[in-house]
This record gives C-alpha cells, sequence and structure tokens, in this order.
C-alpha cells in the first residue's frame, strides 16, 4: 500500500511553455509501448517511497542538467513528478530550456506518480541514472 498525500504544495500550471505538451496517462502508456523516454524528477526519498513508473530514469531536478545527453532531440522525453501540485518537473524543465533543450523534444505528464498510483497503474522500484 502506498498512502498519497494530495494536500501538501501548489498548484502548478497545466501548460508549462508553449512548445511542451502536456499529457495524460494515455499518451504516457502509449509512450512507455514505443519505448520512450520517461524521467521521474522527483527527490529519491518520496521515488523509493511509492516506485516509479516502469522504463523510467530517476533524475531529481536539481541534477537534470548533468545528464544533458539524456535527451535526445529526435525524440520526446516525458517529464513527470508527485502531480499536480509537485513544482519539481516545472524547476526540471526551466533549467533543461536553459540548457538549451528544445521544448518540442519534451511532454510534461502533469498527474505525475499520484495520478498513475491513484489509477492503478503500476510501479517498479526506481532505478537511477
Amino acid at each position: 500500500m502506498v498512502t498519497i498525500d494530495p494536500w501538501w504544495g501548489t498548484i502548478q500550471p497545466q501548460h508549462l511553455h508553449p512548445g511542451i505538451p502536456t499529457w495524460g496517462e494515455l499518451e504516457v502508456i502509449e509512450h512507455i509501448r514505443q519505448e520512450g523516454c520517461l524521467i521521474d524528477t522527483r527527490q529519491p526519498e518520496y521515488v523509493e517511497a511509492t516506485g516509479t513508473i516502469p522504463g523510467s530514469l530517476v533524475l531529481p531536478w536539481e541534477e537534470i542538467t548533468d545528464h544533458l545527453s539524456v535527451f535526445d532531440p529526435d525524440r520526446v522525453t516525458v517529464l513527470y513528478c508527485n502531480g499536480p501540485q509537485c513544482a519539481a518537473t516545472p524547476r526540471a524543465v526551466e533549467r533543461l530550456l536553459k540548457a538549451g533543450v528544445e521544448p518540442e523534444s519534451l511532454a510534461y505528464y502533469r498527474g505525475g506518480i499520484q495520478d498513475w498510483i491513484g489509477l492503478g497503474l503500476p510501479t517498479i522500484p526506481p532505478r537511477t541514472g
């Protein structure tokens, strides 16, 4: 069992940047089926507590620009965190854009692990970069 606390944080915008689409679960599931890159931008202690979405690489938002080689300009990378109240992915996206990553190569799963678990979708233990 995992406990989700939806009552912390500040609600994040639906759209982080005009060139970055906001995805829901169906788009993320299809991305996983196509072996697309997913990045969990949460802090390790949160990932340890809940697990992560299958296929995800855990790169905390503060360290995201230390791993620019992960981002392929020709493929979309999906970033997510705890959910709509979590600022980790918005912060990661801000850093990536400042580092020169093109917005068209990113997607934002705003529902994050909170919605993923709430819908009964599977999680796995984390793997780190």
